[in-house]
This record gives structure tokens, sequence and C-alpha cells, in this order.
């Protein structure tokens, strides 16, 4: 008796581009822009964080940063699968099979997106692909099956 074994991945059940092309239009622009607001909220809470503690924290700086930055962006994906600054933008992220991301794919989302941005090369990988993909993923939303759509109404 012989059996083959197949380790291929359950098709997506993410809207089709081609099909679905309304799920996907402005997706780049809109993440840059949620980016930004991330960003400039991290920052804010970082800065916070620094003052009220009388600027020791801010002796540590990077680390305090990626936490916060950690802490954000999990929180708020597990809170309704997008940051702050995805909801202001009107975009959400959809996991493979086209729900929203849990609060462990949050946690693994994060932590790719994290380790592409801690590195040049992935990083460049990442926004070309955002840039050139059918729906629009970086490489950290690649290696989960997750994508950013057009929050559906």
């Amino acid at each position: 008796m012989s059996s083959s074994m197949s380790f291929a991945s359950p098709p997506s059940r993410l809207p089709d581009p081609h099909y679905q092309s309304v799920f996907y239009e402005g997706v780049p622009t809109k993440r840059f822009f949620a980016w930004v607001i991330d960003v400039a909220l991290i920052t804010l809470i970082t800065v916070t964080l620094g003052i009220l503690t009388l600027t020791a924290l801010f002796w540590f700086w990077p680390l305090v940063y990626l936490t916060v930055s950690f802490l954000y962006r999990t929180i708020t994906i597990a809170g309704g699968s997008a940051t702050l600054g995805m909801r202001i933008m009107n975009l959400q992220l959809r996991g493979p099979t086209g729900e929203r991301l849990s609060g462990g794919e949050a946690t693994i989302h994060t932590l790719a997106y994290l380790t592409c941005s801690a590195f040049a090369l992935p990083q460049l990988i990442s926004l070309v692909l955002i840039v050139i993909g059918d729906k629009h993923q970086g490489l950290h939303d690649m290696l989960i099956g997750s994508a950013a759509i057009n929050r559906p109404r």
C-alpha cells in the first residue's frame, strides 16, 4: 500500500484580486499612510513613557520603541484585525481563511513584520511586493498568508 502525502497548503480564501478587485484598490497607498500614522502614534506613546519616567526610558529608546511597537500592533490587530492607522485608512487584515486575524495570528503577523522591518533586504522586498503584487502583500503577509484589504462594508 503506497501513500502519498501532500504538503500543499489549502487554497487561500482571500478575495480574488481579479474578480473582486475593489478589495485591493488603493491598498499600497493606504498602507503607506496607515504606516505613517502608526509610527507617529508609537513614537508619541514612547516619548510619553519617557517623560513619565523622568527620561529614564530614553536611555533604552530602541528597546522601549520596539516593545511599544510590538504591543501596539499586536493588541490593535488582535482587537479589530487592523492597527489604528489601518482603521483610519479603511483597511483590514485578513488571514488565509478570509477571516479577521485572531490574537495568535496577530502576534505572528507582528513578529514577522518587525523581523522583516529590522533588515534592509526583506524590507525592500516587502515594499516591492506590496507595490507590484496582485494582493499587495508584503513578505510578512506572504509568509503567513494574510493580506490587507479595503474594509468590507
